[in-house]
Parts: structure tokens; sequence; C-alpha cells
């Protein structure tokens, strides 16, 4: 019998978008949680949803470990949990149900916990764990494993199911956050299924990465991006420890390629110095990608990642609008994109841009002033979404009386509109079409790659491109929503310590 069996409810093959991508990562935050259980001295076991067929086989897991615990502990690392995507919280709901069958007590930590506990107690979840969830849990199984002499309300950051309290949840005292996360050990990368990871990666791309991340937490004040389990607080981990796992990494599962899920990756120029020299000195190189943002890519920070192994980066470019990344409280200038793009690609480091369309008071100009400044900046990739009120940020308080029913996608790759834009749901999903293809053929023009069918595609885009200006006129909102701006620009975070 096992004490706990962690696990997350993220099946890749339930989401669309993610199976054509194939580009799957093992659950990071469930394999530290699962290496701090197991320096606590609790035996534990991994059920990874990623690429299981299906939850039958969470039902064989649970009748080989028969664990006194299942923990869905969901990867706060992965920014796809942060959408709170509707398949994983329906995954989530049968797979308590089968582990209470099954005899287990069942928690569950994660954005969508932390944001709306009610639809987990619904489906048999006794225990939810809110914000950054290590110390909790720790604490919690003491507390109910009888380690611990205390009541289960002394334990901080919990929701639980109250029928006599507000909205029938009751939540303990708020947990601090660990300034320190060189405090936790390496992840368990030993509970992986890493062949099964290597042989889908190698299958659809011809090589094969992993992840690792660095910091916890993000202190900018975007108002659309969601922070449930960090807020504005960020803690750094040391540039020693993160080269320590990389070298590790590069020995026991040698990988091709490193993503680091970072929010923000390089938040201190001269954190991206150290961590480039930890490298070298553990012969630790491999090739990684990055998010992080435009204002960040100084002289010495692109130095740095590119004598680490930084092979792409992706910039939060998200418009080409200046008004509207200020109507974000994005903080950055257009200018400083463009900048940080050449400083990047001169550095040999492939430079892409995440970009939202939809955001209030977003016109066709300023729809327009974005592709262009893709046409004439030409970044290396981009991905493209609409403006997503997520709960608990400032965007949806700005919105939240305009949201229909739909209150979350089905699945990364739905793209639809959650409440009254300036245009409708099809616009901006002929938008991203648009934005993708004349990328696309411009870098082909660029490279020289202008042969057998390139005259036939150009006459394709010029079509998507009329459709479009078609569009712009059916697709018009009748009633927009309009957010009214309170005060002027928030002052920029400090950075100058490792944590805040």
């Amino acid at each position: 019998m096992t004490d706990v069996l962690l696990a997350h409810p993220f099946f890749l093959k339930n989401d669309p978008k993610q199976i054509e991508k194939m580009r799957p990562y093992p659950p990071l935050g469930t394999l530290f949680a699962a290496a701090w259980l197991r320096e606590a001295g609790y035996s534990v076991a991994l059920f990874d949803a990623m690429l299981a067929t299906g939850e039958e086989e969470l039902a064989a897991a649970l009748e080989v470990h028969r664990p006194r615990f299942l923990v869905l502990y969901e990867d706060s690392f992965n920014f796809l949990n942060k959408m709170c995507l509707e398949h994983a919280r329906l995954a989530a709901g049968r797979m308590s149900r089968m582990a209470r069958a099954a005899g287990a007590t069942v928690l569950a930590a994660g954005s969508d916990v932390s944001d709306h506990p009610r639809p987990y107690f619904e489906a048999g979840v006794q225990y939810g764990l809110t914000g950054e969830a290590d110390h909790t849990l720790r604490e919690l199984l003491d507390t109910l494993s009888g380690r611990l002499a205390q009541p289960v309300e002394a334990v901080a950051g919990l929701a639980l199911p109250d029928p006599e309290a507000p909205e029938g949840i009751r939540r303990t005292a708020e947990r601090s956050f660990e300034r320190q996360p060189d405090v936790f050990p390496l992840p368990a990368w030993d509970l992986v299924d890493v062949e099964r990871y290597r042989a889908a990666w190698t299958e659809a791309h011809g090589s094969f990465s992993v992840n690792m991340v660095t910091t916890r937490g993000c202190p900018f004040h975007c108002n659309w991006c969601a922070k449930p389990i960090w807020g504005r607080r960020y803690a750094m981990r040391s540039a020693a420890k993160v080269a320590e796992e990389m070298a590790l990494i590069k020995q026991l599962l040698r990988p091709d390629h490193v993503w680091f899920s970072d929010d923000i990756f390089g938040l201190q120029p001269k954190w991206v110095a150290d961590f480039a020299r930890e490298v070298e000195e553990r012969d630790a190189r491999i090739p990684f990608t990055i998010q992080t943002r435009a204002d960040l890519m100084t002289d010495v920070a692109v130095a740095g990642l590119a004598r680490a192994g930084c092979v792409e980066a992706w910039l939060g470019a998200e418009s080409g609008s200046q008004k509207i990344l200020d109507a974000m409280d994005k903080g950055i200038q257009v200018e400083e994109t463009v900048a940080a793009t050449l400083r990047l690609r001169e550095a040999g480091i492939r430079a892409c841009w995440f970009l939202q369309f939809g955001y209030p008071g977003e016109t066709f100009e300023d729809i327009l002033a974005t592709l262009r400044l893709v046409r004439e900046t030409l970044p290396d990739d981009v991905g493209v979404s609409v403006s997503y009120p997520l709960p608990g940020t400032r965007f949806h308080e700005m919105v939240a009386a305009e949201l229909g029913t739909k209150t979350h996608w089905a699945d990364s790759n739905d793209l639809a509109m959650m409440f009254q834009g300036t245009y409708q749901t099809e616009l901006y999903r002929k938008v991203r079409q648009v934005v993708h293809r004349d990328l696309d053929l411009r870098h082909r023009l660029r490279r020289g790659d202008s042969g057998n069918g390139f005259q036939a595609e150009l006459g394709a885009l010029a079509e998507e491109w009329m459709e479009l200006g078609r569009l712009e006129a059916t697709c018009r909102s009748a009633a927009p929503t309009h957010v009214t701006r309170t005060g002027g620009p928030l002052e920029a975070p400090d950075l100058s310590k490792p944590f805040n």
C-alpha cells in the first residue's frame, strides 16, 4: 500500500490543439511535490495523465498502489493550467470519484481549485489546497495521518466544504509563500516514464524536450494575466542550483532540448550571466527555450542567454498598438519589442512573439497595427490568442458584468470571446489564420523559398485578407464592452532582490 498517489488531470488526448502540436511535458509541479513528500518519509507513486490513453490507467494505478491518499496536484508551472480548461476540470471530477470508490482520501491543488473549489467538492474532493501548495500538502498529510496532533482547521491554505459557510466554502488562514525555493529537492524524475515522452517527441519532431523552471511567480502587473498561485510574488532559485539540475538532466534523461516554463525567465540580467557561468563550469549546456519580456532583454541578459545555450525566446509582444499595451498595464513600449527582437536575432537566438487580440477598445486599426508590426519585424514565430478574462485578474473584474454563461474554454484551441469585444469570435479566428499564413510566406520569401506553388499561396493569402475585410463589416458587436481605466501607469516592480 502506497501512502500517496500523486496525479494531475491534464490528458493530452482531450485537447485537440495540444495533440496537433505534440509537445507534451511531464507535470513539473507534481514532480516537485513528489520529491518534497518523499523527503518527509512518505511512499509516493505518480499517475501521469499527460500521455495516458484514458482514465482506465488511473483505475489500474489505484488497484496496484492502493493509496491512502490521492492528490490531484496540478502542474502550476504549465501555462495551460492557468486557463482552467473545462476538459481538465471534468477529468479531475471523474478521477476523484474513482479514487473515492477505491477508498482513498482525495485532495486537490491548483489554479482552478484555488479559484473555484465548489465543482471539485461536488465531485468528491475532500480538501482543496489553495495557492502555493507544497508546504500545505505536507502539513495536511501529517495532520490527516496523525503525525501532527492538530485539527485540520489549523492548516493554512485550505478550502473545505462547509454547508454552514458562505457559498458552502470555508477557507483557513492564507498560506505564506516560500521565498527560498532552493529548499525544495529536485523533481522526482525517476517517477516519470521518460521513454514514453521521448517516443512521442521523437516521432513528432525528431528530437526530445524536457521542462525545467528557475522561478516561482511573476512580479509584473499585466491586468489580464492570472496569478492564482503566487499573485505578484516571485522567488528565484539560485543560478547554481538550476545549473546543477540541468547537468543532472543532461546525464540522466539525455534530452535534445529544455523548455524553461517560467512565466518570466531572467528577471535579473546578472542572474542570467551567473547562470551562464554555472552552466559552463558544469558542462551542463543543453539548447533551451524561454518566455520573457522585451524590457528584460538587455545586452547583458542576451549575451548570457547565448552563452548558456538559449536557442529561442518568446516575448509577450501582445499588440502593435501602444494604446492597447497601456490599457493592458503591460509596462512596455512597442519599440522595446522591436529592439529586443533584433538583439536576440543578432545573438543567434530565435525571437518569437505572443500576440493577443480582442482587448476592450481595440479597433480594426489597432489590429492592423499589430499585423504591420509583425510584417515589418518578422519574428521567427507567433502565438495568437484573444483576451481571456481569468478569475482573479483586474481584467476579469472590468468585464465581469459582460460575461455570459461560458466561463471556461473547452480546450486550448477554443479562441472564443467570452465578453462582447469590438468584434465577434469569427473575426479573431480569421486574424489568427491570416497572421500565421502571412508570416510564413514572408519568411519563405526571405529565405528564397518561393518555388512551385508560391504564387498560388500568395493568391490564397490575398483572398484571406479580403475575407478579413468582409468580416470587419459583418462581425462588429452591437454593444462592445467598454472599460474605463482609472489611475495612471503602474510602478515597475523592484527586481533588485531574489524574491519579493
